[in-house]
């Protein structure tokens, strides 16, 4: 099942384990439950620590458990989880077999503490990239509270299941059968969804933090940058973020970073989070910022933050990044996750033999109507403009496609379903002005990003679109208030640009610093 390399990886990783992990899996005569054999014989190949029993009684076939003796971790799998799903089964492994997380220790208590029974289950695809970041939260939780299972599914393995539940979204999780959320989500976040006191200790924490030099605000390749370069100044640092990687973690494949030829959203998310915490910043995760308050006599900038709690800094670097553009048209947010979707990679195999639409013909719609093409029966390519906007190689691709129907001059303007999942898209001919109706099953949007800047109006200076002005060292319309990145007015939304643009503005406000003398307050001349 596995290529010798990769054995020879897994065995060097199962090294590290330091009990016994017992795999006992359900399988019948089916292809997939021949493949997921296979999968355990190289498993246990890899490492004398695992046993494998086919035994197994899961009405999910195939499927297994990975369990230790003398403990009460109940881990599974249902399908075979391959494709970005192995990392998952790998940590799985690792976790069970006793290899300590690097999860942050008071999370780690946190969910260890918590009380009550819950049973999780988690449909993902296999080439979702926000999945595995659930599976592997949610496995981990198992390992750590022997109250919690966990049971990670292949939705396009057991389609009926994904059907009779309604599922047309990845990554879903159902909590003792219910569901429970949708989309990317880290521990921290579902442990607060679980904790109810989380959120209200976290604003208390926060609210005796001592004023910064540099407050970064949010926590992409921009927010990751300009945080480290403030850092290596030697001043007091601090990051606080919806969810730090950003729009990084929504990227399914990077190929134009320069000096690494190729790597995914959340790999190199992982690793620009890996690569702040090497030094002393004060990193707050789950933190949505909701009003910038101006320096006022004591020189410090205030950011208000949803829990209610606040932050001071002497300068601020705003990296908040955009996020998918939608269509605003009726029926777009009834249908969410119903049959709209914005992310073609993650959700595109639920709609496996199906019809579907894609709005936007840009490279991003172009090329998520070619994937598209390759899983489901049929694609509507919609595009506003009265040509294509995609490179040339993108739409001879795109147009050699049979099952790949391409309309331009047309504007999308209803999502049509019958109350539980899309049924169809009204789209309005821009030439002739005749309405037309495409039967389908989903909707991917495709036509943009829109700056998270909202908060920020009357405040700083933005653009028409919405965007940050900025001057060439990063510096908004606000003494002390700097930008870098998507929310900005600097072309190219790129993720190399967005790192130079961080590091500008970091390096910016240290000369803000080094030139404003330091306002004595009460509080510093007692100290």
């Amino acid at each position: 099942m596995l290529e010798a390399d990769l054995k020879a990886q897994l065995k060097a990783y199962l090294e590290r384990a330091v009990r016994p992990i017992h795999i006992v899996a359900s399988v019948d005569d089916g292809a997939k439950s021949r493949e997921l054999l296979s999968l355990l014989e190289d498993l246990k190949d890899a490492s004398p620590k695992i046993t494998v029993d086919a035994a197994g009684t899961d009405a999910r076939k195939p499927s297994f458990a990975l369990t230790s003796p003398h403990t009460d971790i109940d881990v599974r799998f249902a399908g075979l989880p391959m494709g970005h799903e192995f990392t998952s089964l790998v940590l799985a492994l690792l976790q069970v077999g006793g290899h300590p997380s690097k999860a942050a220790k008071d999370t780690i208590e946190q969910v260890a503490a918590l009380d009550g029974d819950y049973t999780f289950e988690t449909y993902y695809s296999l080439s979702c990239q926000n999945c595995p970041d659930v599976v592997q939260a949610l496995n981990l939780a198992a390992v750590l509270n022997p109250r919690i299972r966990h049971t990670a599914i292949d939705g396009a393995l057991f389609q009926a299941e994904v059907e009779a539940r309604e599922i047309m979204s990845v990554p879903t999780v159902f909590l003792n059968g219910q569901k429970f959320d949708q989309g990317r989500m880290t521990l921290e976040q579902i442990v607060a969804k679980l904790d109810t006191g989380a959120a209200d200790r976290a604003a208390k924490a926060i609210a005796t933090k001592k004023p910064f030099e540099v407050l970064v605000i949010g926590g992409g390749p921009a927010g990751a940058a300009a945080a480290i370069y403030a850092a290596r100044k030697g001043i007091r640092t601090g990051v606080a973020s919806e969810r730090f990687g950003g729009q990084v973690l929504d990227t399914m494949a990077i190929e134009n970073f320069i000096s690494v030829k190729e790597t995914e959203g959340p790999k190199m998310a992982a690793a620009l989070e890996q690569h702040v915490r090497e030094y002393d910043v004060d990193i707050m995760d789950l933190q949505r910022a909701t009003q910038l308050v101006p320096a006022g006599d004591d020189g410090l900038i205030g950011i208000q933050l949803d829990n209610g709690a606040s932050l001071t800094s002497r300068t601020v670097v705003l990296s908040t990044g955009a996020r998918w553009r939608q269509m605003g048209v009726p029926g777009e947010d009834q249908y969410r996750n119903k049959g709209v979707a914005y992310c073609p990679h993650c959700d595109g195999p639920l709609f496996k033999g199906k019809r579907v639409a894609v709005i936007g013909g840009g490279n991003s719609g172009v090329e998520a109507a070619i994937d598209l093409a390759g899983i489901v029966a049929h694609v509507t390519l919609i595009e506003f403009d009265a040509q294509l906007r995609a490179d040339e190689v993108l739409q001879r691709k795109l147009r050699s496609l049979p099952n790949v129907r391409i309309v331009t001059s047309a504007q999308t303007t209803e999502v049509l379903g019958d109350g539980a999942k899309v049924n169809a898209l009204v789209y309005r001919d821009r030439v002739g002005g005749d309405s037309h109706r495409v039967e389908l099953e989903g909707v991917f949007v495709q036509i943009g990003l829109l700056p998270n800047t909202e908060w920020l109006k009357g405040v700083v200076a933005l653009s028409p679109r919405g965007e940050i002005i900025v001057d060439d060292r990063g510096q908004t319309s606000l003494p002390g208030v700097f930008a870098a990145g998507d929310a900005t007015t600097v072309p190219y939304k790129q993720i190399v640009i967005a790192m130079g643009q961080g590091a500008t503005a970091a390096l910016s406000a240290f000369d803000h610093l080094i030139r404003v003398p330091v306002v004595e307050t009460a509080e510093a001349e007692a100290a």
